[in-house]
C-alpha cells in the first residue's frame, strides 16, 4: 500500500506542534496559579488570623483549646479519609484481579533457563545425603524432666494462714 499524503508540509507541522505546546504551558500556568489563589483563600476561610494582643493567659488557654479540639477533629477526618482510601485501593486491586480472571489472561512471568553442569547436580545429590547425616549426629539429646506435682491441701487452713499482715508479708516474702 501507498502511503497517504499528508495535507501539511514538515514545517507546517513543526510550527504547528510548538504552538500547541506553548497553549498548553501557559494553560498550566494559569491553571497552577489559579489552585494556588484557591488555596490561600480557602486556608484564609479556615483558618483565620490569630489576633493574640491584648489576650488574657485565660483567654490564650482558653484559645488552646479550641486549637487543640480542632486539631483533633481534623487528624480524625484525615485518619478517616486515608483509611477509605487503602480500602478503596485494596477494593480496586481486587477488582481488577477478578476482572483478569474473567477474561483468561493471566500474566505469567518470564521464566529464565537455569544451566547446570552434570558435576554441580552429582555435587548437590551427594552433598544434602552428607548434610542429612551431620544434621542427625548434631542433634543434641535431651532428657525429659517430671513435672512438679503441687501437693494439693486443704484451701481453708491456707486462707487462715494468708490472712491479716503476717499473710501479706508472707506473699511479699515468697515473691521475692
Amino acid at each position: 500500500r501507498k502511503k497517504a499524503k499528508s495535507k501539511f508540509s514538515a514545517t507546517r507541522r513543526l510550527l504547528l506542534k510548538s504552538k500547541l505546546l506553548k497553549k498548553a504551558e501557559s494553560l498550566l500556568v494559569k491553571e497552577k496559579e489559579q489552585k494556588e489563589v484557591e488555596r490561600e483563600n480557602t486556608l484564609r476561610e479556615r483558618a483565620p488570623p490569630l489576633n493574640l494582643s491584648g489576650l488574657s493567659v485565660q483567654e490564650l488557654q482558653e484559645l488552646c483549646r479550641d486549637l487543640h479540639h480542632k486539631i483533633d477533629i481534623v487528624d480524625e477526618a484525615r485518619y478517616d479519609l486515608n483509611i477509605k482510601v487503602t480500602r478503596n485501593e485494596a477494593e480496586i486491586l481486587s477488582l481488577t484481579q477478578k476482572i483478569y480472571e474473567l477474561k483468561g489472561k493471566m500474566k505469567r512471568p518470564n521464566l529464565r533457563r537455569v544451566k547446570k553442569s552434570a558435576d554441580a547436580m552429582l555435587g548437590s545429590f551427594t552433598d544434602t545425603r552428607v548434610m542429612k547425616a551431620d544434621f542427625k549426629a548434631n542433634l543434641k539429646t535431651v532428657k525429659k524432666e517430671e513435672e512438679k506435682k503441687e501437693e494439693v491441701t486443704d484451701w481453708r487452713k491456707n486462707v487462715e494462714a494468708m490472712s491479716g499482715m503476717e499473710g501479706r508479708k508472707k506473699l511479699f516474702d515468697a515473691g521475692q
